[in-house]
């Protein structure tokens, strides 16, 4: 495929028509719609609908325009900060990022980049649902423990682990020497299984299995951690949720939950080159977790 024939389509599909693309690109209306056809020629498909007074695409060519615009827009980018000897960011750049942790986390790490990079304009979207970074418009995706996608590339900035925590006057239960079940009022998300069970490691030997009773359950972690603040029962949340709650003395610490760490994952699409915003975005939230470990920011 011709990558000039390629971007002139782009040029002329982004425009809606060959005319504003000449006025744009200074090229003449009649190159531009020769190296459509000669890309039309190369594909076997008609791409853009003749004798129209607006420009139509075709499936293909819309098709076409979606999947490789972006991507031309990086070559094009990563182009000029060649020429330049250096790329500043600059632009638009949009993130999406789990609850949680844009509340949590984002707010400081997203004023030093804008302290830092004052010609990005960064906007950051609180969102638990799995977003597409192509087809939502996301330059910059954060996944808790994302499954393998073969459409995304990234890597992971931060290990988190849970807690089990409750408040303060709620006396933690110890197993029974009968062998009774160890069991607590609890508030678990509305999503958790039935029959929960968390094992919680104290510090001791042996692992303590508890059998939370569920009192109440609620849709996101950060209702759940309101409940346990309000007295409701113990739960099983992040640290990065927490930790502050926990030095503040308002909630309880009653162990670790014995399981793999939690891996937050920063990713984008494998069709886009990592530009120079992105770039940027990453080292501020690098410098943000040196040890990618979380640890509560001081007052």
């Amino acid at each position: 495929m011709d990558l000039q024939a390629l971007s002139d389509f782009d040029l002329v599909a982004a425009h809606g028509g060959f005319g504003r693309a000449s006025r744009v690109s200074g090229r003449s209306k009649a190159t531009l719609s020769r190296r459509v056809a000669e890309l039309e020629d190369s594909l076997g498909v008609r791409l853009i609908e003749r004798g129209s007074h607006n420009l139509r695409l075709t499936d293909e060519g819309r098709a076409l325009h979606e999947r490789t615009h972006d991507l031309l827009s990086e070559i094009t980018e990563a182009g000029e900060a060649v020429v330049l000897g250096a790329s500043t960011p600059k632009g638009r750049l949009r993130v999406s990022a789990p609850v949680v942790f844009a509340h949590v986390a984002l707010p400081r790490i997203g004023a030093r980049f804008a302290l830092a990079y004052p010609e990005v304009q960064l906007e950051i979207v609180a969102e638990d649902r799995k977003v597409d970074p192509i087809e939502d418009g996301y330059d910059l995706i954060i996944r808790i423990d994302p499954s393998p996608d073969e459409r995304l590339v990234g890597g992971r900035f931060l290990n988190d682990e849970r807690l089990i925590v409750a408040p303060p006057g709620m006396p933690r239960p110890f197993p029974k020497a009968d062998g009774e079940e160890c069991r607590a009022k609890a508030v678990l998300l509305s999503a958790a299984p039935q029959a929960a069970e968390w094992r919680m490691t104290c510090g001791t030997d042996d692992d303590i299995v508890l059998h939370p009773d569920p009192v109440l359950r609620l849709s996101s972690l950060l209702m759940v951690r309101d409940a346990v603040l309000a007295g409701a029962g113990a739960a099983l949340l992040p640290k990065l949720l927490v930790a502050d709650d926990i030095e503040a003395g308002r909630l309880a610490f009653w162990g670790k939950y014995a399981g793999p760490p939690v891996e937050i994952w920063a990713l984008q699409s494998s069709r886009r080159l990592i530009g120079a915003k992105v770039r940027a975005f990453l080292e501020v939230v690098g410098t943000a977790f040196p040890e990618k470990t979380f640890v509560a920011p001081s007052a």
